[in-house]
């Protein structure tokens, strides 16, 4: 595992860890809801997980589309279906979001080194 796929999948543990410890009503019930709304149901979890990163980039969050990325790169989706979502996000989100494209292409080749 790449040092920059490392970094970011144990410091959101860690945070997350520390977020939920605080047990807050609102914001566990939040993560629940996130968790859920991935889950398989009408649509496919890679399909979700397409959606994500569309929406992610376009919301423009690093650590968001970094997420997505990382679940999209474990449900086996190839370099060429994620240039398409990169493609739509794109058209959706306008030039703002080559940079956060940028960043995306970065981790996508730092996950399939390994």
């Amino acid at each position: 595992m790449s040092k920059l796929v490392q970094e970011f999948n144990e410091y959101r543990e860690k945070m997350n860890e520390v977020i939920l410890g605080k047990q807050n009503k609102v914001i566990g019930r939040l993560f629940n809801l996130d968790t859920n709304t991935y889950a398989e149901g009408a649509l496919p979890v890679k399909t979700k997980e397409m959606l994500g990163l569309v929406a992610s980039m376009v919301l423009r969050c690093d650590d968001c589309i970094k997420y997505h990325v990382g679940k999209c790169h474990e449900l086996g989706i190839t370099t060429e279906e994620l240039y398409e979502i990169f493609a739509v996000a794109n058209i959706v989100g306008g030039t703002i979001v080559i940079p956060h494209t940028r960043r995306a292409a970065e981790y996508w080749e730092e996950l399939i080194k390994v």
